[in-house]
């Protein structure tokens, strides 16, 4: 199972252009990906409210890109604009394995007027990968408001205790096709997607500490694969705020205790420029 998250601007590359069609070649020039995680995607939002951005829906155009993939979007800003339409912003999971289930998390907002700062989703995907169901988990956290971040962390961990709670107990307790159907929850799990915070940050630590519970710990896949070395920047490379400006480690994965010993690599493309993050892909085996 190869799975890329990436961090696409709204399909803006470091040379001003927006363009889906090019993300999702350069997407298939790193890996032929059986899941695909996007953050920043838009859709009504014309330059100048977002730079180079036509107006076209995105969640609508990359799923028209990528037939035989089952789109799920996840809209966390969601407008009205003039002429009726309404503007989105959020993350898109794009499977050619089989979907079996998904789920909308909304992620905390705790007031914190002083800072800029936009609404959260965290969007999941049940899918049936060749070795059993995975719960694929992308998401796109608060930057500017280190409160609503904390909050966000700690809602993504609860997220995954309470899937991970299901899969504890997997009874099927209706079986109508109704929709109070009970579905398996697995215990594989993974969580990706920009976090917007350094691998130092103890946020990072905080994703991939004990539960009370006896949940299973998450692990950043990068570790796994490579144990010791040194993570590689994710954002900032060519697009910076200033000449100076360091580079940036903050996009992850991160993988339940089931996967771990199926992490077979994570490599970051540090190269592309085709959005100001790089793409990390893992391959599971």
């Amino acid at each position: 199972m190869k799975l890329i998250t990436w961090n696409v601007q709204w399909c803006r590359g470091v040379d001003g252009r927006v363009d889906a069609a090019r993300v999702v070649a350069d997407a298939k020039r790193l890996a032929d990906f059986d899941v695909l995680c996007l953050q920043e995607i838009a859709d009504n939002f014309p330059d100048p409210l977002l730079g180079g951005h036509t107006g076209e829906d995105q969640f609508a155009r990359l799923a028209a890109l990528l037939p035989g993939y089952a789109a799920v979007p996840g809209i966390a800003v969601d407008h009205p604009a003039p002429g009726g339409r309404r503007r989105r912003f959020g993350n898109i999971l794009l499977s050619r394995l089989p979907v079996l289930q998904t789920f909308a998390h909304l992620l905390p907002y705790p007031a914190d007027q002083d800072v800029p700062s936009m609404p959260r989703v965290a969007v999941e995907a049940v899918v049936e990968a060749p070795f059993g169901p995975v719960r694929v988990i992308t998401t796109h956290l608060e930057y500017f408001s280190l409160r609503k971040r904390s909050a966000q962390v700690d809602a993504l961990r609860a997220i995954y205790a309470e899937g991970y709670g299901y899969a504890r107990d997997p009874r099927i307790t209706t079986d109508d096709g109704g929709p109070y159907q009970t579905l398996p929850r697995p215990a594989a799990t993974i969580i990706t997607g920009d976090f917007n915070l350094e691998y130092t940050d103890p946020l990072h630590a905080r994703m991939q500490a004990p539960f009370g519970d006896g949940t299973p710990p998450l692990y950043d896949a990068w570790d796994v694969a490579h144990p010791g070395d040194a993570y590689p920047p994710t954002f900032r490379i060519y697009e910076k705020e200033t000449p100076d400006q360091a580079e940036q480690h903050c996009d992850f994965i991160f993988v339940s205790d089931p996967l771990r010993a199926r992490v077979r690599d994570v490599r970051v493309d540090t190269l592309t420029q085709v959005s100001d993050h790089q793409p990390v892909v893992l391959t599971l085996g």
